[in-house]
Protein backbone atom coordinates (compact mmCIF):
# COMPACT_ATOMS: atom_id res chain seq x y z
CA UNK A 1 0.00 0.00 0.00
CA UNK A 2 1.59 3.15 -0.64
CA UNK A 3 1.90 6.14 1.59
CA UNK A 4 -0.89 8.08 -0.39
CA UNK A 5 -3.37 5.13 0.29
CA UNK A 6 -2.49 5.25 3.86
CA UNK A 7 -3.50 8.87 3.96
CA UNK A 8 -7.05 8.76 2.24
CA UNK A 9 -9.68 6.59 1.59
CA UNK A 10 -12.39 6.45 -1.02
CA UNK A 11 -15.61 8.50 -0.68
CA UNK A 12 -18.93 8.49 -2.06
CA UNK A 13 -20.86 10.93 -3.22
CA UNK A 14 -20.78 14.09 -0.70
CA UNK A 15 -23.11 17.05 -0.19
CA UNK A 16 -20.86 20.39 -0.88
CA UNK A 17 -21.32 23.88 0.23
CA UNK A 18 -22.13 25.91 -2.13
CA UNK A 19 -22.57 30.05 -1.90
CA UNK A 20 -25.33 29.49 -4.33
CA UNK A 21 -27.40 26.66 -5.63
CA UNK A 22 -26.64 27.37 -9.41
CA UNK A 23 -24.68 24.64 -11.17
CA UNK A 24 -21.76 26.77 -12.57
CA UNK A 25 -20.75 27.90 -8.83
CA UNK A 26 -17.06 28.24 -8.64
CA UNK A 27 -15.88 25.99 -6.00
CA UNK A 28 -13.30 27.74 -3.61
CA UNK A 29 -10.32 26.32 -1.64
CA UNK A 30 -11.81 27.01 1.75
CA UNK A 31 -14.94 25.20 0.11
CA UNK A 32 -12.93 21.98 -0.37
CA UNK A 33 -10.73 22.29 2.47
CA UNK A 34 -14.06 21.69 4.22
CA UNK A 35 -15.01 18.84 1.88
CA UNK A 36 -11.25 17.12 2.21
CA UNK A 37 -11.13 17.13 6.18
CA UNK A 38 -14.61 15.25 6.08
CA UNK A 39 -15.04 12.89 3.05
CA UNK A 40 -11.14 12.23 1.49
CA UNK A 41 -8.48 12.30 4.90
CA UNK A 42 -10.17 9.87 7.69
CA UNK A 43 -6.75 9.14 9.05
CA UNK A 44 -6.80 10.85 12.39
CA UNK A 45 -2.73 10.94 12.18
CA UNK A 46 -3.21 13.39 9.28
CA UNK A 47 -3.84 16.80 9.53
CA UNK A 48 -4.95 18.82 6.73
CA UNK A 49 -3.44 21.86 6.62
CA UNK A 50 -4.58 23.52 2.89
CA UNK A 51 -6.42 22.47 -0.07
CA UNK A 52 -4.49 24.44 -3.58
CA UNK A 53 -6.60 24.14 -6.65
CA UNK A 54 -4.27 23.49 -9.58
CA UNK A 55 -6.81 24.06 -12.67
CA UNK A 56 -10.31 23.35 -12.71
CA UNK A 57 -11.41 20.93 -16.47
CA UNK A 58 -14.14 19.86 -17.77
CA UNK A 59 -14.50 16.76 -19.41
CA UNK A 60 -16.75 15.98 -22.72
CA UNK A 61 -18.29 12.55 -21.48
CA UNK A 62 -19.48 14.05 -17.92
CA UNK A 63 -21.68 17.25 -19.16
CA UNK A 64 -22.20 19.78 -16.61
CA UNK A 65 -19.74 18.37 -13.83
CA UNK A 66 -16.18 20.73 -12.94
CA UNK A 67 -13.43 18.66 -11.90
CA UNK A 68 -10.93 20.25 -9.86
CA UNK A 69 -7.52 19.69 -9.44
CA UNK A 70 -5.97 20.23 -6.13
CA UNK A 71 -2.95 19.52 -3.95
CA UNK A 72 -3.30 18.91 -0.43
CA UNK A 73 -0.78 20.13 2.36
CA UNK A 74 -0.79 17.45 4.78
CA UNK A 75 1.22 16.58 7.58
CA UNK A 76 1.84 13.16 9.13
CA UNK A 77 4.66 12.19 11.62
CA UNK A 78 5.57 15.25 11.71
CA UNK A 79 6.27 15.46 8.11
CA UNK A 80 4.85 18.01 5.46
CA UNK A 81 3.82 15.87 2.76
CA UNK A 82 1.83 17.29 -0.49
CA UNK A 83 -0.71 14.83 -2.19
CA UNK A 84 -2.95 15.32 -5.40
CA UNK A 85 -6.48 15.22 -5.11
CA UNK A 86 -9.03 15.15 -7.89
CA UNK A 87 -12.97 16.53 -6.86
CA UNK A 88 -15.71 16.14 -9.22
CA UNK A 89 -18.37 18.77 -8.44
CA UNK A 90 -22.19 19.51 -9.66
CA UNK A 91 -25.26 21.09 -8.46
CA UNK A 92 -23.60 21.18 -4.86
CA UNK A 93 -22.33 17.24 -4.76
CA UNK A 94 -18.48 16.16 -4.83
CA UNK A 95 -17.19 12.87 -4.90
CA UNK A 96 -13.78 11.68 -5.84
CA UNK A 97 -14.53 9.03 -8.04
CA UNK A 98 -16.93 9.46 -10.56
CA UNK A 99 -17.80 6.21 -12.18
CA UNK A 100 -19.90 5.17 -15.44
CA UNK A 101 -21.85 2.14 -13.89
CA UNK A 102 -22.30 0.66 -16.92
CA UNK A 103 -18.81 0.30 -18.34
CA UNK A 104 -16.91 0.68 -15.13
CA UNK A 105 -14.90 3.71 -16.47
CA UNK A 106 -13.63 5.88 -13.56
CA UNK A 107 -13.08 9.25 -14.94
CA UNK A 108 -10.22 9.97 -12.47
CA UNK A 109 -8.44 7.75 -14.66
CA UNK A 110 -9.24 9.91 -17.74
CA UNK A 111 -8.00 13.36 -16.63
CA UNK A 112 -4.83 14.71 -15.90
CA UNK A 113 -3.61 18.71 -15.22
CA UNK A 114 -2.12 20.77 -18.22
CA UNK A 115 1.49 21.23 -18.24
CA UNK A 116 2.79 24.53 -16.68
CA UNK A 117 5.42 26.16 -18.62
CA UNK A 118 8.06 26.11 -16.21
CA UNK A 119 8.15 22.62 -16.62
CA UNK A 120 9.58 23.04 -20.16
CA UNK A 121 13.12 23.64 -19.00
CA UNK A 122 16.74 23.14 -20.16
CA UNK A 123 17.32 20.85 -17.75
CA UNK A 124 15.08 18.27 -19.20
CA UNK A 125 15.08 18.92 -22.86
CA UNK A 126 16.35 15.90 -24.21
CA UNK A 127 16.04 16.33 -28.28
CA UNK A 128 14.90 18.90 -30.55
CA UNK A 129 15.02 22.57 -30.20
CA UNK A 130 13.23 24.48 -27.08
CA UNK A 131 11.60 26.59 -29.77
CA UNK A 132 10.29 23.45 -31.82
CA UNK A 133 6.26 23.83 -33.46
CA UNK A 134 5.49 21.20 -30.41
CA UNK A 135 6.32 20.18 -27.29
CA UNK A 136 6.53 16.25 -25.92
CA UNK A 137 7.07 15.73 -22.25
CA UNK A 138 7.41 12.29 -21.12
CA UNK A 139 8.00 10.50 -17.56
CA UNK A 140 9.37 7.78 -17.61
CA UNK A 141 11.74 4.58 -16.21
CA UNK A 142 13.96 2.41 -18.95
CA UNK A 143 13.17 -1.16 -17.22
CA UNK A 144 9.41 -0.21 -17.97
CA UNK A 145 8.52 -2.33 -21.24
CA UNK A 146 5.72 -0.02 -22.15
CA UNK A 147 8.45 2.67 -22.44
CA UNK A 148 10.95 0.33 -24.11
CA UNK A 149 8.25 0.33 -27.06
CA UNK A 150 7.09 3.57 -27.13
CA UNK A 151 9.80 5.70 -26.14
CA UNK A 152 12.77 5.33 -28.09
CA UNK A 153 10.43 6.03 -30.80
CA UNK A 154 9.60 9.18 -29.51
CA UNK A 155 13.05 10.54 -28.83
CA UNK A 156 13.74 9.38 -32.51
CA UNK A 157 10.87 10.98 -34.22
CA UNK A 158 12.40 14.04 -31.98
CA UNK A 159 16.08 13.91 -33.54
CA UNK A 160 14.75 13.41 -36.84
CA UNK A 161 12.53 16.44 -37.05
CA UNK A 162 13.69 18.96 -34.48
CA UNK A 163 12.12 21.74 -35.38
CA UNK A 164 9.03 19.87 -35.23
CA UNK A 165 8.82 18.31 -32.00
CA UNK A 166 10.82 19.15 -28.71
CA UNK A 167 11.27 16.16 -25.92
CA UNK A 168 11.59 17.03 -22.34
CA UNK A 169 12.20 13.78 -20.13
CA UNK A 170 11.41 13.19 -16.56
CA UNK A 171 12.40 10.28 -14.59
CA UNK A 172 10.39 8.03 -12.62
CA UNK A 173 12.15 5.15 -11.51
CA UNK A 174 8.72 2.17 -10.63
CA UNK A 175 11.57 1.17 -8.16
CA UNK A 176 8.57 -1.35 -6.46
CA UNK A 177 8.85 -3.31 -9.59
CA UNK A 178 12.45 -2.28 -10.85
CA UNK A 179 14.67 -1.58 -8.17
CA UNK A 180 17.54 -1.27 -10.37
CA UNK A 181 16.09 1.72 -11.75
CA UNK A 182 17.00 3.33 -8.61
CA UNK A 183 20.12 3.39 -10.13
CA UNK A 184 20.04 3.22 -13.48
CA UNK A 185 18.22 6.47 -13.70
CA UNK A 186 20.94 8.83 -11.63
CA UNK A 187 23.35 7.21 -14.07
CA UNK A 188 20.99 8.93 -16.77
CA UNK A 189 20.43 11.78 -15.10
CA UNK A 190 24.72 12.40 -15.04
CA UNK A 191 24.69 11.60 -18.37
CA UNK A 192 22.56 13.87 -19.77
CA UNK A 193 24.17 17.03 -17.62
CA UNK A 194 27.23 15.71 -19.27
CA UNK A 195 25.77 16.31 -22.96
CA UNK A 196 25.72 11.93 -23.24
CA UNK A 197 22.33 12.16 -24.34
CA UNK A 198 22.69 8.95 -26.36
CA UNK A 199 23.12 7.00 -23.27
CA UNK A 200 19.69 7.93 -22.34
CA UNK A 201 18.48 5.94 -25.40
CA UNK A 202 20.85 3.35 -25.06
CA UNK A 203 19.69 2.49 -21.90
CA UNK A 204 16.36 1.06 -22.97
CA UNK A 205 18.09 -1.68 -24.59
CA UNK A 206 19.94 -2.59 -21.87
CA UNK A 207 19.52 -6.26 -20.60
CA UNK A 208 19.79 -6.22 -16.43
CA UNK A 209 17.88 -7.74 -13.92
CA UNK A 210 15.15 -5.27 -12.99
CA UNK A 211 15.41 -6.58 -9.46
CA UNK A 212 19.59 -6.02 -9.68
CA UNK A 213 20.68 -3.48 -6.65
CA UNK A 214 24.37 -3.88 -6.22
CA UNK A 215 25.62 -0.49 -7.72
CA UNK A 216 28.90 -1.70 -8.73
CA UNK A 217 27.69 -4.18 -11.25
CA UNK A 218 25.38 -2.20 -12.59
CA UNK A 219 27.80 0.56 -13.36
CA UNK A 220 29.95 -2.17 -15.54
CA UNK A 221 26.32 -3.47 -17.25
CA UNK A 222 25.69 -0.09 -18.46
CA UNK A 223 29.49 0.62 -19.38
CA UNK A 224 29.70 -2.30 -21.26
CA UNK A 225 26.76 -1.30 -23.13
CA UNK A 226 26.66 2.16 -23.46
CA UNK A 227 30.78 3.26 -22.99
CA UNK A 228 29.41 5.91 -20.41
CA UNK A 229 31.04 5.18 -17.12
CA UNK A 230 30.40 6.98 -13.50
CA UNK A 231 31.52 6.03 -10.25
CA UNK A 232 29.55 5.19 -7.20
CA UNK A 233 29.95 8.34 -5.53
CA UNK A 234 28.60 10.40 -8.44
CA UNK A 235 25.56 8.62 -8.52
CA UNK A 236 24.56 8.74 -4.79
CA UNK A 237 25.80 12.58 -5.11
CA UNK A 238 23.01 15.44 -3.37
CA UNK A 239 22.96 17.08 -6.63
CA UNK A 240 21.64 14.07 -8.37
CA UNK A 241 19.38 12.84 -5.45
CA UNK A 242 18.04 16.12 -5.48
CA UNK A 243 17.55 16.08 -9.33
CA UNK A 244 15.07 12.68 -9.12
CA UNK A 245 13.81 13.73 -6.13
CA UNK A 246 12.54 16.47 -8.17
CA UNK A 247 11.68 14.64 -10.93
CA UNK A 248 9.21 12.39 -8.79
CA UNK A 249 7.79 15.35 -6.91
CA UNK A 250 6.94 16.74 -10.63
CA UNK A 251 5.17 13.60 -11.44
CA UNK A 252 2.50 13.61 -8.05
CA UNK A 253 1.74 17.25 -8.85
CA UNK A 254 0.90 15.81 -12.43
CA UNK A 255 -1.08 12.94 -11.24
CA UNK A 256 1.19 10.59 -12.92
CA UNK A 257 1.69 7.30 -11.24
CA UNK A 258 2.66 4.58 -13.92
CA UNK A 259 5.12 4.77 -16.86
CA UNK A 260 5.14 5.84 -19.85
CA UNK A 261 3.01 9.07 -18.98
CA UNK A 262 3.38 11.39 -22.38
CA UNK A 263 2.01 15.12 -23.06
CA UNK A 264 1.74 16.88 -26.16
CA UNK A 265 1.52 20.80 -26.06
CA UNK A 266 0.05 20.45 -22.30
CA UNK A 267 -2.10 17.71 -22.94
CA UNK A 268 -2.22 14.28 -21.90
CA UNK A 269 -1.92 11.97 -24.90
CA UNK A 270 -3.03 8.68 -23.56
CA UNK A 271 -2.60 6.82 -26.62
CA UNK A 272 0.30 7.84 -26.53
CA UNK A 273 0.99 7.97 -30.35
CA UNK A 274 -0.19 11.50 -30.58
CA UNK A 275 3.84 12.38 -31.68
CA UNK A 276 3.11 10.42 -35.16
CA UNK A 277 0.12 13.42 -36.17
CA UNK A 278 2.56 16.09 -35.56
CA UNK A 279 2.67 18.32 -38.30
Amino acid sequence: MSLTSKLLTSTLIATIALSANTPNTQVDEKTLLKYVKRNVVKNPQVEVKGVKIIEKKTHKDIPGWDVYLTNMQLKYQKKDIDVPEMVFVKDGLATSHLVNIKTGRDYRNEIKPTVPNNMYDDAHLLFGNKNAKHKILIFSDPQCPFCQDVVPKILAAAKKNPDLMAVYYYHLPLLRIHPVSGILTPIMHIAQTAGKKDVIEKMYTLKISPRETDVKKVIAAVKKHTGFDVTEKQIKSKEVTDAIKADEKAAGRMMVSGTPTIYIDGQWDKMRNGYKKLK
